[in-house]
């Protein structure tokens, strides 16, 4: 029981830190690169390739989250990411309502729908390798 919550813990620690990293290097360096697109914060929440590439590095955090999920869970590998996707979905919808301006609508949606399909697929690599 023990090894299983600390599974999911640590997948949403790995999720979290590795989408926080790749935002707090790629946002300034987008803007660095297209300044008359990205002026400020405001134009990068609304820029549609950008969040489309946002939404990309996060399913793939989410994805590795799912991945550290099943490896340390060692049994009922997939079943534990995907219960980190769940958990993660959750917290995305809280996010999505404390910050109702943070980000244009489809790219909440979007992220909330394919959470939990990268967290399963992240789990499946672990569970094939295994």
């Amino acid at each position: 029981m023990i090894r299983s919550a600390l599974a999911v813990v640590a997948g949403i620690l790995v999720l979290t830190v590795a989408s926080f990293a790749i935002e707090a290097a790629a946002n300034p360096l987008a803007m660095k690169l297209f300044p008359h697109a990205l002026p400020n914060d405001s134009a990068m929440n609304l820029n549609v390739p950008l969040k489309l590439f946002t939404l990309v590095y996060t399913l793939l955090c989410v994805a590795a989250g799912g991945y550290v999920t099943a490896w340390i869970a060692r049994r009922a590998q997939v079943r534990h990411a995907v219960i980190m996707g769940t958990i993660e979905a959750i917290f995305t919808v809280a996010a999505m309502m404390a910050l109702p301006g943070h980000a244009p609508l489809w790219s909440w949606v979007a992220g909330i729908v394919l959470i939990i399909p990268a967290a399963w697929f992240g789990g499946m690599l672990r569970a094939n390798r295994s």
